[in-house]
């Protein structure tokens, strides 16, 4: 529970510095531009905007996963067992949004975002990770290789399809709240490619 009421509060953070970030962004060029012909389409600015928001988080997961090896021996076997802890975020980097990613026509706003997926691969906390067995002599190398195997379990644990949906819907929501809030009465979102 303590969990889930410390990433809702993580997304509402990152939702309204969104707001904040693009309400500055939109007193300095229109978020849109009217032709000759009455027809309305979106301007590069407000595409460039909505990339220097960077990456927009939407599902966060924390793992912890226990990583061995044994290495047998003439004299003996060495064992080293550690415990990794991650955490995950999914969400869409939003530098990845093409040129033509919103439009608008009338009182309907159109917008394409890139696929949702893991925004960060460097996810390990290496200062909470722990050696409970280590006998006979490991090198830094051998750490590297677990710490390798902890992040491709993590990886399999947590990139579910049933985790990459959860982010999605909640990119979709979001994305449509944030620009009914900005005013525009129907917003169609398109995730991926």
């Amino acid at each position: 529970m303590k969990n889930k009421i410390i990433v809702f509060l993580i997304i509402v953070v990152l939702a309204l510095l969104l707001v904040c970030v693009l309400l500055v962004g939109l007193h300095r060029q229109p978020l849109v531009s009217v032709g000759t012909d009455g027809h309305m389409e979106s301007t590069p600015v407000e595409v460039e905007q909505i990339r220097a928001i960077g990456q927009w988080e939407f599902l966060t997961l924390s793992d912890e996963e226990i990583v061995d090896t044994v290495r047998h021996g003439f004299f003996g076997d060495d064992e080293l067992s550690r415990i990794y802890y991650g955490t995950l975020r999914l969400g869409i980097d939003l530098s990845k949004a093409g040129e033509h990613s919103v439009h608008v026509k009338g009182d309907t706003l159109s917008v394409r975002l890139p696929p949702v997926g893991l925004l960060d691969d460097h996810f390990i906390d290496e200062a909470r990770t722990r050696s409970f067995i280590e006998e006979g002599k490991w090198t830094e190398a051998d750490r590297a290789a677990l710490t390798r195997k902890a992040a491709r379990q993590m990886r399999r644990r947590c990139l579910t399809p049933a985790n990459l949906k959860a982010a999605k819907e909640n990119a979709q929501r979001q994305t449509e709240a944030f620009f009914r809030a900005l005013g525009y009465k129907h917003v169609n979102v398109t995730i991926g490619n």
